[in-house]
């Protein structure tokens, strides 16, 4: 349970709290895009949730932490996505053709998620508290890349062309620079160029059927 602003601004408490973190989450991605990272207050994050600052501490700690949760809610979804997609998929080059379409089209629908990033990552690299928020988020899409390569290559009875956790910092880096890309020219750089860009490199990244 957690308190919301009653509507004389007192306290209510009766939210479940995974309402509470649900309600939360949604206000900061809004909060987040309107007024980008470093001008968003947890104040106004909770206001806009219904709730009071203390709920965001006790859910999350802190703004850091809040957006990390962002970040990692959009990542796994995403990885569900591609990975259903994978796996349905009748062989590797039809897996990538998928899995590229699916993330060119984030790249290109989701901007708000890659102007944060870029945000949040600029700031990681002078702040060490964000950082240490950040590294492990980044850490984890990298290996989930890794694995969800592997999976591909060996459902189609190849390998990768490299150790699968260089494919997968090679693959986590250049989504994030198309991204990048996109956002600063959406026009020579959209979604059917990230697609292209994408497949050329997964599909370089697997080595030919295996023979016999």
């Amino acid at each position: 349970m957690s308190e919301t602003t009653g509507p004389r601004g007192g306290p209510t408490p009766r939210t479940r709290r995974d309402e509470v973190r649900r309600r939360l989450l949604d206000a900061a991605v809004r909060v987040f895009a309107e007024r980008g990272y470093a001008d968003s207050r947890l104040e106004d994050i909770a206001r806009e949730a219904g709730f009071t600052k203390g709920a965001v501490y006790s859910n999350f700690g802190g703004k850091q932490e809040l957006f990390a949760a962002i970040l990692r809610e959009r990542s796994e979804a995403e990885l569900d996505a591609v990975t259903a997609r994978t796996r349905d998929a009748d062989d590797p080059a039809a897996a990538v053709a998928a899995a590229a379409r699916l993330v060119a089209r984030r790249i290109a629908e989701d901007t708000e998620r890659g102007r944060l990033g870029l945000e949040v990552a600029a700031l990681a690299a002078r702040d060490s508290a964000t950082r240490d928020i950040v590294a492990p988020l980044r850490r984890a899409q990298r290996e989930a890349a890794a694995r969800s390569l592997a999976e591909v290559a060996d459902s189609g009875g190849a390998a990768p062309a490299v150790d699968p956790r260089l494919a997968g910092l090679i693959v986590h880096c250049l989504t994030n620079g198309l991204s990048m890309e996109h956002l600063a020219d959406p026009e020579a750089v959209d979604a059917a160029t990230v697609e292209r860009a994408l497949a050329t490199v997964l599909n370089a990244l697997l080595s030919p059927p295996a023979s016999g």
